[in-house]
């Protein structure tokens, strides 16, 4: 590496998070990390499954081109369904609201997480800094500060693991995690 170059620290698989026991844990952990009811027709008036669908495009847009580590996404997409789920919120702020949940996503499984200034320039400047802070503040409060959910993109390793010949498809199942992320869901 030259001097001016960064190679960013990433963690090494560990086999022992990918036993039964922890996968049993994970499954039980799932249950609270859900978006607890169907918010479009319960707590959201504005906000509609198309607009969810066009922020969550947004939002792997921008994890992509930053090159963020694999769980951010399906973090940040947890985040945001269980805001929904417990806020209402104006559709002016969606994009406010995909942007912090990749901040804080970003926090949690980045070693450099993206800046407030950075996700500010990908809004096209149309939220400010001190905005996205102060709706991180709100996030943290309505999800009570519970950060460490599970997520699907969490489980591929365990089942993988367990049958060998999908590793080759792991490209595969990870593109369809992503697009089924970005598709309105709601709990039955």
């Amino acid at each position: 590496l030259l001097c001016c170059e960064v190679d960013i620290i990433r963690r090494a698989h560990d086999r022992n998070l990918i036993t039964d026991r922890v996968l049993q844990t994970m499954l039980k952990a799932e249950e609270t990390s859900c978006p607890s009811l169907p918010y479009f027709k319960c707590v959201q008036k504005e906000i509609q499954p198309n607009m969810r669908k066009i922020v969550a495009t947004w939002m792997l847009e921008v994890c992509e081109e930053q090159k963020c580590e694999e769980e951010v996404f399906p973090l940040a997409m947890n985040y945001l369904d269980r805001f929904l789920s417990v806020e209402p919120l104006k559709k002016s702020r969606l994009q406010l609201l995909g942007a912090t949940c990749m901040f804080l996503a970003s926090k949690m499984k980045e070693t450099i997480p993206l800046t407030a200034e950075k996700l500010c320039i990908y809004t096209d400047n149309s939220i400010r800094p001190e905005e996205l802070l102060l709706m991180e503040l709100l996030i943290l409060n309505k999800l009570k500060w519970d950060l460490a959910s599970v997520t699907p993109h969490d489980f591929i390793e365990h089942f993988l693991n367990k049958m060998p010949c999908l590793r080759a498809c792991q490209e595969q199942i990870e593109s369809l995690l992503e697009s089924s992320l970005r598709q309105a869901q709601q709990p039955h």
